[in-house]
């Protein structure tokens, strides 16, 4: 084994100088920015004070338009030797006194447009209004170098360079001290493993110096060493474990078979008894309601009549409801009978049951050629009649109500689509149209029992795909079935699942 390039003692000096300078850098970098934004607002603030301080004093000067007077008040700016120039501007903006005095007119700018302090090139500016009882007399401008930061600005930086450099020499000799209490051990265990790669000693063992991470290496170096002998035993020992954990999971898995086969012989017996003893209530209900209006139709008024009425379709529905309920509830259990059909075909045996509701409308049909793909027919036969009869049900009032059935090829799906221009829906509810008893509209409007497109997505779900609408409130609805061109695999994958 060859000896390393670089040695971990090194390695450790190197990463504690380069971490500890890079914070101390950054640090220091850090105080020499706030330091400086810092100053500058201090300075701005403080030009600030002085300029409201010689604005106040200005009014009486231009109030009484007295030159003299404003001359003195600027004068007061000897006293700071970081003042640039200072200027007081009239109400009209004409120039009225300078400090200097003697200032050129070509150093002044013209009269001031804004308010407030900033910061230009090398010196900060001040736009201060003169103003007496809410009258505004004049403007004050007031321009002050930055001598003063740059000063404080160089100090601080060496104060700061001079911190860094004497904190990077502490950190080198701290970090030379400490590297010996970890570099030593990892080179006595180096050492160790070179000896036992060249000469296959098995028998060699490291002393374990600390309790810290080398030492629990340490430790794991010497555990390692023992467990190389054992591992052929301890390995036979797993197979057979595996082996009997095999054996273990397949009667579990036997046993959920037997119990899941049974819950369903259960809910195929549950949902006869629901559809027997549901059904023959609501066969009397309707019966006597039937009779009770036949018979007491003329003594009864319109109230009483129209209550029977409500008693025998409220019946009628809960009819339907049940026959949907059993309708979904089989569609999950009922066995897929794999085929190849074709969609085309599939579509005009559900125009042609749905001739009754379309007798006295007017609809213009636009089907495309559709392709076969593989799947059940009576599944996607019960799909289908679920989409068309909705795009029915949903386009009354509408002349004429447009239908429009085509599909869109995919590398491994073949997407049909059914568009109406009827009632649509809006897109913020999109994710309750396939859930079971969720309805867009309300039986007033249209009638049904929520579960129609349950049962669309439950069929497309067995068929391995996925099903998914878009509308506009108003403007018609369009819904998407994509059903895989092969669907054994990912059927078989979903049934699993």
């Amino acid at each position: 084994m060859k000896a390393p390039r670089t040695t971990i003692q090194r390695r450790l000096v190197t990463a504690m100088m380069l971490t500890s300078t890079t914070v101390l850098v950054l640090t220091g970098a850090a105080l020499v920015f706030y330091d400086t934004v810092s100053f500058r607002q201090s300075l701005a603030r403080s030009l600030a004070t002085r300029a409201e301080i010689l604005a106040a004093n200005s009014t009486a000067a231009l109030a009484f338009a007295n030159r003299d007077d404003a001359v003195q008040v600027l004068a007061a700016l000897k006293s700071d030797p970081s003042t640039v120039l200072a200027a007081l501007y009239d109400g009209q903006g004409r120039r009225f006194a300078t400090y200097p005095a003697d200032l050129a007119a070509a150093a002044l700018p013209t009269a001031p447009s804004r308010h407030g302090s900033w910061f230009e090139r090398s010196v900060i500016v001040v736009h201060q209004p003169v103003v007496e009882e809410g009258r505004r007399l004049g403007t004050l401008y007031l321009e002050s170098d930055l001598r003063a930061l740059t000063g404080r600005l160089r100090i601080f930086t060496l104060v700061v360079v001079l911190a860094v450099l004497g904190s990077i020499g502490v950190a080198f000799a701290l970090s030379s001290w400490l590297q010996r209490g970890i570099a030593q051990p990892v080179r006595t265990l180096a050492d160790a493993a070179r000896h036992v790669s060249e000469g296959k000693d098995y028998a060699v063992r490291v002393s374990v110096v600390s309790d810290d991470e080398l030492g629990v290496l340490t430790d794991a170096f010497n555990e390692m060493l023992r467990e190389i002998q054992q591992r052929d035993d301890a390995l036979r020992a797993s197979e057979a474990s595996l082996r009997q954990l095999n054996g273990d999971l397949e009667r579990r898995v036997q046993a959920h078979t037997a119990e899941l086969e049974a819950s369903n012989r259960e809910l195929e017996a549950f949902s006869y008894s629901v559809s027997h003893d549901l059904r023959a209530p609501l066969r009397h209900i309707d019966g006597f309601a039937d009779l009770l209006r036949r018979q007491t139709l003329s003594s009864l008024d319109e109230k009483a009549r129209r209550y029977i009425e409500t008693i025998s379709e409220s019946a009628k529905n809960m009819g339907v409801l049940i026959d949907d309920l059993l309708s979904f509830s089989r569609m999950g259990r009922s066995e897929m009978q794999q085929t190849t059909v074709g969609l085309g075909a599939l579509i005009a045996q559900v125009r042609t049951a749905l001739g009754a509701e379309v007798a006295d409308r007017e609809i213009v049909w636009n089907v495309s050629d559709l392709p076969e793909v593989p799947g059940d027919p009576a599944m996607l036969r019960i799909a289908l009649m679920n989409l068309l009869s909705n795009a029915v049900k949903y386009t009354r009032g509408r002349t004429p109500a447009l239908i429009t059935v085509g599909t869109i090829d995919h590398e491994d799906e073949t997407v049909l689509y059914v568009r109406d221009n009827g009632a649509g829906f809006d897109m913020a509810y999109v994710h309750k149209l396939f859930g079971v008893f969720q309805r867009l509209h309300s039986n007033e409007e249209f009638e049904g029992t929520g579960i129609g497109l349950a049962n669309v997505r439950r069929v497309v779900q067995r068929h391995g795909g996925r099903v998914w609408a878009e509308g506009e409130s108003g403007k018609g609805a369009t819904f998407f079935l994509a059903l895989p061109k092969h669907i054994g695999t990912r059927h078989q994958d979903r049934e699993a699942a």
